[in-house]
């Protein structure tokens, strides 16, 4: 009897677009939760409590539970891009923002909307970290595996 689970298992290894999309929609929904210029973030939830002096446990529940996801993408980005690919990725973002701007096709004209713009350029970064080892091996064959001293 042939082994049915071996082309599951491949297919669940393999890198697509629809596996860079939840990375970034994952990516986005962190950036977005933790700060944005309307009044629904974390930041300004968090800010509403400490002014009213109504801090409670669950603001620091839900502040542990955004620093579990900023320390999982932080670090994963950093170790599959490191500090040049990184800056590459700033670079990248900011000078496609700065060409579509240049076009006409973005404008930025507030506070609000470069805002917006960063973070979802932020999130873009976040999203190309996590996706970066995939892509990687996808354009060399070759595998990025951490070496841990024993």
């Amino acid at each position: 009897m042939g082994n049915n689970t071996e082309p599951a298992k491949r297919a669940s290894r393999e890198f697509t677009p629809l596996s860079f999309f939840w990375r970034m929609l994952f990516a986005l929904i962190l950036v977005l939760s933790t700060y944005n210029p309307t009044n629904y973030s974390y930041y300004r939830w968090l800010r509403a409590a400490i002014t009213d002096g109504g801090t409670g446990p669950e603001h620091f529940f839900v502040g542990v539970i955004i620093l579990i996801g900023w320390t999982i993408l932080l670090i994963a980005s950093y170790r599959s891009l490191g500090r040049f690919g990184l800056l590459l990725g700033a670079a990248f973002f900011g000078t496609f923002i700065w060409l579509l701007t240049d076009l006409g096709l973005l404008e930025a004209e507030s506070f609000s909307a470069i805002t917006w713009i960063a973070l979802v350029c932020l999130a873009g970064l976040l999203a190309v970290g996590l996706s970066w080892s995939h892509v990687w091996r996808r354009l060399t064959g070759q595998f990025e595996v951490d070496d841990v001293d024993s």
